[in-house]
């Protein structure tokens, strides 16, 4: 039996079976009890008795629905790299003119709009600005929606701009908190803040915690940390101080004895391994020193 058009992970349509000269009822032994495939929805088998894997439910979505499908959601979000939290089902893009029949775990949204995809091990993603506004449209809590709208400007994949664009050319209809969620982002944060995520990954370094303001030993301000690690002592400052906001001197901290390391956002961007590498430097350097008698205040965000 040849099946030539079966991908890597098994997943057949009963048509791509017939061909191979496979007939159903063959077909639904195999499935059966004690079989050595499974039949995972109408018209779609698995070539093995497994539990199937997120990425074959992908496939056999698309197997299932057809190319003109997209896929969107967290699962167009993970397939970039984003770590964020797989929804139970699988949330499809369909043409307007497409009916499609209910499927458990899937929810199928009929839309006007069809986006551009990209495939990815053969499933096609929908865009990263519409992938997270279609995740975000599915919540009720306005928390976790700044958090989902965040997502790819916080992994650099596209602009504010490309999201309010995105948000404005498709339906209003439920789309107040995802609009007013969009109005208190604030991009430049956002996005400095997963670049330097994306540094520490690289780093043997424990998690430090984020947007901390040092005081000393009399509770008086005397600088800022974009992140921090309270052991040792140590200091990282990336972000440019904002108009407004107190401008503390960088001495001022190290005259604490805090050993503090400074980089730029686009060095972040541009050079991330020689900021991972002057941050495990002074790292160990923070370890071989006393711990600075500074404390700390306000809002402390664990890695």
């Amino acid at each position: 039996m040849a099946l030539s058009n079966t991908s890597e992970s098994g997943i057949v349509t009963s048509r791509e079976l017939r061909r191979a000269g496979v007939t159903a009822r063959y077909a639904a032994k195999l499935c059966g009890p004690g079989g050595p495939w499974r039949r995972l929805m109408p018209g779609v088998i698995l070539l093995r008795d497994t539990v199937p894997t997120r990425l074959q439910l992908l496939q056999a979505a698309v197997a299932r629905f057809g190319p003109e499908v997209v896929v969107t959601g967290a699962d167009a979000l993970r397939a970039r790299g984003v770590g964020c939290p797989l929804t139970r089902e699988v949330h499809l893009l369909v043409p307007d003119y497409r009916r499609v029949p209910a499927e458990p775990g899937m929810l199928p949204r009929r839309t006007t709009r069809m986006p551009p995809p990209t495939t990815i091990d053969g499933v096609p993603f929908a865009p990263p600005a519409r992938a997270a506004l279609d995740l975000a449209r599915l919540e009720l809590d306005p928390t976790r929606i700044d958090e989902l709208i965040s997502l790819p400007l916080y992994w650099g994949l596209c602009t504010l701009d490309e999201l309010v664009e995105e948000l404005d050319s498709g339906n209003r209809r439920g789309s107040a908190a995802v609009r007013a969620a969009l109005r208190r982002v604030d991009p430049e944060e956002t996005y400095a803040h997963g670049l330097a995520k994306k540094v520490l990954s690289g780093c043997p370094l424990p998690a430090p915690s984020w947007n901390t303001t040092l005081c000393d030993r009399r509770g008086r301000p005397i600088g800022t940390a974009d992140a921090w690690w309270d052991d040792i002592g140590m200091a990282w400052q990336f972000r440019a101080p904002k108009e407004g906001a107190a401008n503390f001197h960088p001495l001022a901290l190290t005259a604490t004895g805090t050993v503090l390391v400074r980089c730029t956002i686009d060095q972040l961007k541009k050079v991330p391994l020689e900021v991972a590498a002057e941050l495990v430097r002074a790292f160990g350097e923070a370890t071989r020193t006393p711990r600075p008698k500074v404390r700390t205040i306000g809002r402390i965000d664990a890695a």
